[in-house]
This record gives C-alpha cells, sequence and structure tokens, in this order.
C-alpha cells in the first residue's frame, strides 16, 4: 500500500492522535515528492500550526502546483499561488524560477513592463533551467517585449545573441531570434544590414524563406519598383501556398497603381479576389480594381466592381470609398437618377436620417466620456429604433464590449453577433474572437465555439489570431469528440509557424484519439507519447493514463500495470486519471486472475473516491471478481 494511503488511513481514523501534526508533515512530504501539489497544498494550507519542515515545503508546493495551472491555460490561478510563492520567506530554492513564470504570465496578458521586471529578476536570480524556463526562453522572450514596445534598439540586443553563427541547421528559436533581429534594423531603417540578413535566411532555405523574401523586396522598392516586384513575383512563384501571396499580390498591384501603371495591376488585384483565404483583403482589391478600371476610362466594369463590392461587402470600410466613387461615375455620366435608385438598392438612401444620426451620435459621446451605464442605455435604444440603421454594426459591437466587461455573456453575444454574421466590416474579426471565447470558455457550448473558431479562421489578418482560430477549433472538436475533422486541424496546426509545445501537445493528444477510436494503439501510444514529453499537467495525465489503456486493448498486462503506474506517480494532482488508471490496474489483475489484488483495487475505488461514474464502475466491476471467483472455487470443489 502507499505510503500516501498510509498515512490517509491514520489521520482518518485517529484524528485527534497526539502524531496527528507529525502524520500530516510526513503526508505533505509524501505528496510534494509524488507531484500531487493540488493535495499537498490544500492539507499544508488546512494545518493551524504547520511544522518547520511543511513551511520550508511550502513555496516548493506553490510552484508546483503554480505550474500544473500554467500547463492546463489557468494562468489568473497559477499568478496568485506565484504571488505567495514570492512573499514566503523560504522561497530561495525557487524564487528565480517563480519570476520566470511570473514574467511569461504578464507577458500572455500583455502586461509588457511587469514581464520585463520579472524576466530580468529570473536572470539575475542565477537562471536555473527547469523544462521550459532557461535563460535563452527568458532573453529571447525579453526581445520580444521590446519589440512590442517599438523599442527596436534595446530588442536587438537581446535577439543577437540568440542568434550567433546562423547555418543551415539552426534550430528554430535561433531562425526567429535571427528573423526578428533583422525586423529591428528594419524598423531602425538600417536596411543594409536587415537586407544581408534576409538574404541569409533565403540562402538556409529556412521555413520563413518566404518572409524574408517578402522582406527583401519592401527593402528593394525604397530604390528600385522593378526589383521590388521581381521580387515578390519570385516569392509568389516559390511559394505559392505562403499565406504571404495574397500580401505579395497586392503589394505588387500598389505598386503598380502608385506608379499609374494601372492596366499592369489589374491581374494581381484579380488574383486576390480569386484566392480562397484572407477575406479581409478583398474589399481592398474590388476597391482598387475599380479605380483603375477608373482611371483606364472604363466606366462600366468600374461600376461592376463597386456594386459588388458594396452588395458582398456592405459593411467593410471600404464601401464607403466607393459608394462615394459611384456617385461620382454617375454625376460624371449625368445619371443621378440611376445613382439614386442604386443606392436605394443597396439599401443606403442618399440623405441618412437625421434622427439616426444624432441618436447615435448622442450614444458615442457617452462612451468617449467613459459614462458607460448611459452609453449602454443609448446604444440598446439606437438597436431598437434603428436596427438596420446605418451605425448598426458599431452600436452592437461598442454595446457587446460593454457587457463584455460586466461578464454578462448572453447580452454580450446579442451584440457580437449580429456583428459577427454582417463581416467583413471594420469589427468583424473582434466580434468573432470575443464570440468564439465566450462560447468556449464561458457558456461551454462547443458546437457554436468551432463554428467561429472556423469562422475566425477564414478571416484573420493577423498571425495571432489566426493561431488562436486554429487552436479553438481544435480545442471545441476535441470537447466534441470529431476525431476525424480534428485529426486534420490537428495536423495544421502542428506545423503552423508560431505554434507552441502546449499546441503540439493537444494535437498530439487528438491524433492519439483519432488511432485510438480506430483501434490503431501502437500508433496511437507513439502520439499519447509525444503528449508526454511537452506536458506537464491535465493533458500529460490523461496521455499517461490512454497509453495504459492501449497497452491492456493490445492484452499487454505487464505495460498497462506500469503505464497505470505512472499516472499515478507522476499526476497525482488530477484524482480522475488517477482513479480511472485504478481501474486499469484492477482490470490487469482481474484477467490475470488475481482476484484478491484485483478486489483490493475495486473495493478501494468503491470506499475512496469521489466520482460517481468511477465509483459504479469499480462497484460493477468489484461484483465481476467476486463472482468469477466463487465460480472458479466451485469449479475447483
Amino acid at each position: 500500500m502507499k505510503h500516501s494511503t498510509i498515512l490517509r488511513n491514520f489521520l482518518n481514523t485517529y484524528p485527534n492522535s497526539t502524531y496527528d501534526a507529525e502524520a500530516k508533515d510526513l503526508l505533505v512530504a509524501v505528496l510534494a515528492n509524488t507531484n500531487n501539489y493540488r493535495e499537498a497544498l490544500s492539507l499544508l494550507e488546512g494545518m493551524k500550526n504547520p511544522t518547520p519542515n511543511a513551511k520550508r515545503l511550502y513555496p516548493r508546493i506553490l510552484y508546483g502546483r503554480a505550474t500544473e495551472y500554467i500547463n492546463d491555460n489557468k494562468l489568473y490561478e497559477a499568478d496568485a499561488l506565484l504571488d505567495k510563492a514570492l512573499k514566503d520567506p523560504n522561497n530561495g530554492s525557487v524564487l528565480p524560477l517563480v519570476n520566470f513564470w511570473k514574467g511569461e504570465i504578464a507577458y500572455n496578458m500583455l502586461k509588457l513592463d511587469d514581464a520585463i521586471r520579472f524576466y530580468n529578476a529570473y536572470i539575475s536570480g542565477g537562471a536555473p533551467t527547469s523544462g521550459e524556463a532557461n535563460i535563452n526562453t527568458a532573453r529571447y522572450n525579453l526581445g520580444y517585449c521590446y519589440m512590442e514596445k517599438e523599442n527596436f534598439a534595446v530588442a536587438r540586443t537581446f535577439f543577437e545573441p540568440l542568434a550567433k553563427n546562423p547555418s543551415l541547421s539552426s534550430d528554430e528559436l535561433t531562425q526567429d531570434a535571427y528573423l526578428r533581429a533583422a525586423d529591428c534594423y528594419y524598423m531602425e531603417r538600417n536596411f543594409t544590414k536587415a537586407r544581408n540578413m534576409y538574404e541569409n535566411v533565403i540562402r538556409f532555405s529556412w521555413p520563413d524563406e518566404d518572409y524574408a523574401t517578402y522582406q527583401t523586396s519592401m527593402i528593394a522598392g525604397i530604390k528600385s519598383t522593378k526589383d521590388k516586384i521581381n521580387l515578390l513575383s519570385t516569392m509568389t512563384r516559390k511559394f505559392p501556398e505562403s499565406p504571404l501571396t495574397m500580401d505579395a499580390n497586392m503589394e505588387i498591384a500598389k505598386t503598380y497603381m502608385s506608379d499609374e501603371k494601372f492596366s499592369e495591376a489589374i491581374p494581381f488585384l484579380e488574383k486576390v479576389i480569386k484566392n480562397g483565404g484572407n477575406a479581409s483583403y478583398k474589399p481592398e482589391a474590388h476597391l482598387k480594381l475599380g479605380t483603375a478600371y477608373y482611371n483606364l476610362n472604363n466606366n462600366t466594369a468600374a461600376l461592376d466592381q463597386y456594386k459588388l463590392l458594396v452588395n458582398q461587402y456592405p459593411n467593410a470600410t471600404e464601401s464607403q470609398d466607393a459608394l462615394y466613387n459611384v456617385r461620382t461615375i454617375y454625376v460624371e455620366e449625368g445619371r443621378p437618377d440611376e445613382y439614386a435608385n442604386f443606392m436605394r438598392a443597396a439599401g443606403k438612401p442618399i440623405s441618412v436620417s437625421a434622427e439616426d444620426s444624432l441618436t447615435y451620435a448622442a450614444a458615442e459621446a457617452q462612451l468617449i466620456n467613459n459614462n458607460t451605464n448611459a452609453a449602454l442605455t443609448a446604444f440598446n435604444n439606437y438597436i431598437s429604433k434603428f436596427p438596420n440603421g446605418a451605425y448598426a454594426i458599431d452600436a452592437n459591437f461598442y454595446r457587446a464590449d460593454i457587457y463584455h466587461t460586466r461578464k454578462e455573456w448572453q447580452n454580450a453575444l446579442s451584440g457580437y453577433e449580429p456583428v459577427a454574421r454582417q463581416a467583413p466590416n471594420k469589427y468583424a474579426e473582434r466580434a468573432v474572437l470575443a464570440a468564439a471565447r465566450i462560447y468556449f470558455f464561458e457558456i461551454k457550448d462547443y458546437n457554436k465555439a468551432e463554428g467561429y473558431f472556423e469562422q475566425l479562421k477564414n478571416l484573420a489578418s493577423t498571425q495571432d489570431n489566426r493561431l488562436e482560430a486554429m487552436r479553438g477549433l481544435l480545442r471545441s472538436q476535441y470537447q466534441l469528440e470529431k476525431w476525424t475533422a480534428a485529426m486534420e486541424n490537428a495536423k495544421e496546426l502542428t506545423a503552423a509557424k508560431g505554434s507552441n509545445n502546449d499546441d503540439k501537445a493537444l494535437a498530439n493528444m487528438t491524433i492519439g484519439k483519432s488511432y485510438e477510436v480506430n483501434k490503431q494503439y501502437d500508433q496511437a501510444i507513439n502520439s499519447f507519447k509525444s503528449v508526454v514529453a511537452v506536458n506537464k499537467a491535465a493533458l500529460a495525465a490523461e496521455a499517461r493514463y490512454e497509453i495504459a489503456n492501449c497497452w491492456l486493448q493490445l492484452g499487454r498486462l505487464n505495460d498497462a500495470e506500469k503505464a497505470a503506474f505512472e499516472v499515478i506517480n507522476k499526476s497525482g494532482s488530477y484524482d480522475f486519471w488517477v482513479a480511472k488508471s485504478y481501474i486499469i490496474l484492477g482490470d490487469v489483475y482481474f484477467r490475470q486472475k488475481d482476484y484478491f489484488n484485483a478486489k483490493a483495487t475495486f473495493q478501494s475505488l468503491v470506499e475512496n473516491t469521489l466520482e460517481p461514474t468511477i465509483k459504479a464502475e469499480a462497484q460493477t466491476k468489484l461484483n465481476q471478481v467476486i463472482e468469477e471467483e466463487n465460480r472458479n472455487s466451485k469449479l475447483g470443489n
């Protein structure tokens, strides 16, 4: 029997024993040494007079539990525990690591000054290495902090030492640090140095060769638009699947248009429109295509583009420019009646009602003056009066944001969802992202969350939002057990630039589940092992359990037993997976006809687990063991 079980039984049996404090002290140490930080923390904080040894262990337990919260993406809970550890006088052994993770959390919350302070404290404290916490990661993240603050000169001092001696075989961190150092030189307008570094990336054929080529073309364009266009054309030809292809085609078109070469711009604008990627570029492409035709004196083709833009993307900011251009053409051609008819058909009468404008202006004024209660009332009043008004999208978005700050999730959705339905518009991406997060994290309606993350993936204009869309989509599909759909998304996320260990853990978990339901247990085990390699918290606990379960399904009983004990010994904070692993142990003993240990295992679960489904499962299996043992006993007699 495990030491922790013996000590728990003693404390339950003799609650008033004179050895109570000593037993609790021993139990805290055992739990800490078996990584069961959750129970250790609960027990220690419940002790009225903790022993000196327990006090010494307290910061280590706080840190251990905080890292579990971090791995489970519960950053606020982790931050609170790390704050306790910072203040504890016995924190010497974990203080640098506490500072590192305080820096990580601050960076994730965009509290850049705090992140800088904590990362520097970690480095000043000796920068001990523990998993993801290491001095190179701290310096790398400091570089990003200063880059976010647009202090490119200082950011470069952190990136450059990490990017020394770049080569064909440089690792991902070295490659990214080298590129960010080049970006810093670019932003400092040291174009010669930046170009040389981008050209090295191209020479090494690193994964970001497409980005380096794009940046090199921007530098070339300072002196020669011809060289710029040639490089951008090379980029689109070499990297047809790059997410930057759309940017490159748009940049080529803009360059031609700035040189008044409108005919040359047209094919590239058409490529942007026909491309199935980022929809946020398409309104701009339609507008510029219309402008190109207008400058070529082809008013019919220009009107077609402007009308298409207004009809397909009525809420895009470019639609307002298109409407102005439509008016110019109709007036030039002496067709004012046709212009009036067009505006009515587009649902945009020539004169927006004075009441509409005044009602919205009053609401906006309250918002500008930070009178959020009055602003909310005014925005709701506007939507009630003008549900399809000229400022309905603005009003819905702003009232949704107010409700969001109040954590009134359903009311927030009533504003975000109409904005999302009318995408693209200037608020669409933010509204879709907010709706996706609310449905996933707050309401836990994973079907709705999946839909919005899918929409965000197609709408995202930044790499960060695209990554969040892919992550949210995978998490939603994971919750819905859509393993086939999730497997493809998981592979895409793992291959995406910027994906991290958490992404890889969830992706491999998903791939493992897909293999498992198809009874491809060997492949499933490999995927679950990949999860354990990069995650130390809830996913690792689940993955260890699934490894044990796969071995059991394969009939490899000794391997299943060993894997189940891995869960018990290394994932002690996750009661559900520990209890499920005891079920596997009971099944192993039962198949081995070791009825004594099988009964003892299932009986212990029936008596001790708080999870009702596991308790019921254990009771059913206990009855089966007893029945089988009795039947064999009668046969033997």
